[in-house]
């Protein structure tokens, strides 16, 4: 709710820009052409990932980790730090976020295990991981487009960074938390499948829609094929579960709002400030000049308006990967850096785990650092 009604302020004062001629109307058109089918895409996706777990699929597998890792849970532990990576790429740093957290509280609890060594890690990697695909994040779907990158050459672009975005949080969390992480645990018996066809279709639909989304398809149509194929199913199945909360409405007004007011403040010349901090060319100093910018504006206005303000002075993909870098993995100190962030915190607040914020801002001035810094130089030198 709050988010909402930040949302509508900013809306609001983005209206208020049109009305006085500050934001011209063909500037909204271009905006609005840009940013419909992205949240499109995010409705989808929310609307996919809350009916997938509805169905199951998210508990059978977080019981599969715990067989898998045979009572060790450093194991366990490694486990989640795929899940969270794969669930980022593939489904974004919100679904992560959102769904994935209770997931792993669920699932320390049921091997007797401290949950904060797995939040950590959901949450960081929930960030930091969300460089390699564009559905990764909401600011790699806009870089993308805006460089007309097939999903597989932004993955080409990204990788090197990429890889060390996860591993360098993953080491962070292994050495911080590892008296935790070297306790054993037994396993309970995983619970049966309510509805197996439910079940099952989820698990088809997941799996066919993780290929499409870096076929180099529009990535709002698979996504939109797939919440429709559960949406018809749940119709028939188990209806109740169809309603309007299952899309993001609070997170659809915050961006609107974000979109609106970023653009109105770039026709008023305010962001041009940023370009001094983020300087000009390629070389590893002037990327990381770039990144360490793009990481402080993350972190003091959030990770989405970052970006669209930075935008302008990323205008090749080297730079534009930079942006990313910083925007994304750079977004770990301050609780309001990304939005994935506070959907995480609400999750452990509802779930009844506490972590202190001072803590939390203490570890994230260790670990962002550590993985924007290495993840430029990456990109540096891969980029030749």
């Amino acid at each position: 709710m709050r988010i909402a009604i930040v949302g509508a302020v900013l809306t609001a004062l983005g209206l208020v820009a049109v009305a006085s001629g500050v934001l011209p109307l063909d500037a909204v058109a271009a905006l609005a052409e840009r940013s419909a089918p992205i949240l499109g895409f995010v409705v989808a996706m929310t609307v996919v990932a809350e009916l997938a777990a509805e169905a199951g699929v998210f508990r059978a597998l977080a019981e599969r980790l715990a067989r898998m890792a045979g009572g060790r849970a450093i194991l366990l532990w490694l486990l989640v730090v795929v899940l969270a990576t794969a669930s980022t790429v593939f489904l974004s740093l919100d679904t992560t976020a959102v769904l994935l957290t209770p997931v792993v509280v669920s699932l320390a609890a049921h091997v007797r295990l401290p949950p904060i060594p797995f939040a950590l890690t959901t949450v960081w990697l929930a960030n930091t991981a969300s460089l390699l695909l564009p559905v990764s994040n909401l600011t790699n779907l806009l870089a993308a487009e805006r460089l007309a990158l097939h999903p597989l050459e932004f993955a080409a672009l990204m990788a090197a960074p990429a890889l060390v975005a996860v591993v360098v949080p993953a080491v962070i969390v292994l050495l911080v938390r590892r008296r935790e992480l070297a306790a054993r645990f037994v396993p309970d018996e995983p619970a049966a499948i309510g509805d197996r066809p439910l079940f099952w279709t989820a698990v088809g639909v997941l799996a066919a829609l993780v290929p499409l989304l870096v076929s180099g398809l529009p990535v709002w149509l698979p996504a939109s094929g797939a919440a429709l194929v559960l949406v018809v199913v749940f119709a028939v199945r188990r209806r109740r579960v169809l309603r309007p909360g299952l899309a993001p409405w609070s997170l659809l007004v915050f961006v609107c709002g974000l979109f609106l007011a970023m653009q109105a403040a770039h026709e008023l010349g305010a962001t041009a400030v940023l370009g001094e901090l983020a300087g000009t060319g390629e070389g590893p100093l002037e990327l990381l000049r770039l990144t360490g910018a793009s990481a402080l504006s993350a972190n003091a206005i959030d990770n989405l308006p970052a970006f669209l303000a930075l935008e302008p002075f990323a205008a090749s993909p080297l730079r534009t990967a930079a942006l990313l870098i910083g925007v994304n993995a750079g977004a770990i100190v301050t609780p309001w850096a990304s939005l994935a962030t506070l959907l995480w915190h609400q999750r452990l607040v509802a779930m009844g785990v506490e972590i202190s914020w001072w803590r939390y801002v203490a570890l994230g001035l260790l670990v962002a650092p550590l993985t924007v810094a290495g993840a430029t130089l990456g990109l540096a030198l891969a980029a030749g």
